[in-house]
């Protein structure tokens, strides 16, 4: 980071927005508005923070233009203040810069390709087959399957697994403990025994993915389960055998999705929530924290579910009742009105 931070006029020429105040004023590093202080700037994306805004000590501020009078600290105007403090911390916080070289305790297996300015950190098991691309860094700890194909620019965090056959793209992150390719859930029962059945496809990631810590994503039975470019999925989630998550998705943590589900692009589940099998969620669906999805969802809106648990006989038929509240309300206030016309006639 830059030790004499940057001006507002620079920050501005580099992300856009306007100045008001003084375009001198430097800062060094992003706080909020609560805990800012001298050479911080601080940002409001929400109008129940006016009031911190007052009181905050920052040097500068990034706000809309429906607050752009609300202080007189020096201050960027932006379409998207939240956006925007994203990027700029992004520009103030650069990930760690790791050397390129391969550490001694890796191993390496035959016919491995790895550019020659990537990191491959102690530790770390390399197949045979697998390859990696310029700058990716791959930290201790990491297992790397045969064949399995690393983008550009990709980063590991120690001890994230990558299975046989996977295919992981540029400008990806995948946190410790990360699972990518493991078996999916494919049994079959006979004769009171289970089999299992081989999962032959695999994991194809695009590109600028972001995978949570202990997140894990199954291999497809037969087909590849797809992550597409630019999905970003929380902390614990877990993605069966051959589901497919559209671009631009975003999954907090503690979903369950299971095999053969597909979501849409520009999506966003909420925590806890558990998306059934075989379903179909259409593009720029949000769904509700701890929300159960049962059916395919056909528009885009937000949905939400939750209902207490009970007997599983009485649980199904109050949620069948459920389902028509509305035309039941309906159907009461009809005939609340033609008692009071009985009454009326009396």
């Amino acid at each position: 980071m830059n030790q004499t931070g940057y001006r507002l006029a620079e920050i501005v020429a580099r992300f856009g927005g306007r100045i008001v105040g003084d375009a001198e004023i430097r800062v060094l590093q992003i706080a909020t508005l609560e805990t800012a202080t001298t050479g911080q700037i601080a940002f409001l994306s929400n109008a129940k923070y006016r009031k911190q805004l007052e009181a905050s000590q920052a040097s500068a501020v990034i706000l809309s233009e429906a607050d752009a009078d609300a202080t007189q600290l020096p201050r960027i105007v932006a379409a998207n203040p939240y956006s925007y403090f994203a990027k700029l911390s992004a520009f103030l916080n650069p990930l760690r810069e790791y050397a390129p070289g391969i550490h001694p305790s890796a191993v390496i297996g035959k016919g491995a390709q790895i550019s020659s300015q990537a990191h491959i950190g102690a530790h770390v098991w390399i197949g045979e087959g697998a390859s990696i691309g310029t700058g990716t860094v791959v930290m201790a700890g990491c297992s790397i399957g045969e064949n399995a194909a690393l983008g550009e620019h990709t980063r590991l965090y120690p001890r994230v697994v990558v299975y046989h056959d996977c295919v992981v793209g540029n400008h990806v992150i995948a946190h410790s403990g990360a699972v990518i390719g493991s078996d999916g859930f494919g049994i079959a029962m006979d004769e009171g025994r289970w089999l299992k059945i081989p999962q032959i496809g695999r994991v194809v990631i695009g590109d600028h993915v972001e995978i949570g810590a202990n997140t894990t994503i199954d291999r497809g039975a037969l087909n590849d389960t797809i992550i597409e470019e630019g999905v970003k999925l929380d902390n614990q989630i877990q993605v069966a055998h051959n589901v497919h998550i559209g671009a631009h998705t975003a999954i907090a943590g503690c979903v369950g999705i299971a095999g053969s589900a597909s979501i849409g692009r520009y999506c966003r589940i909420g925590g806890g929530a558990i998306i059934l099998g075989h379903l179909q969620v259409a593009e720029n669906v949000e769904v509700s924290s701890g929300t159960v999805v049962t059916k395919s969802i056909r528009e885009a809106g937000t949905y939400t579910g939750t209902f207490p648990f009970g007997e599983n006989r009485e649980w199904r038929k109050n949620a069948a009742q459920l389902r028509h509240l509305d035309e039941m309300a309906d159907r009461i206030k009809k005939l609340e009105k033609q008692i009071e016309l009985l009454k009326g006639r009396d």
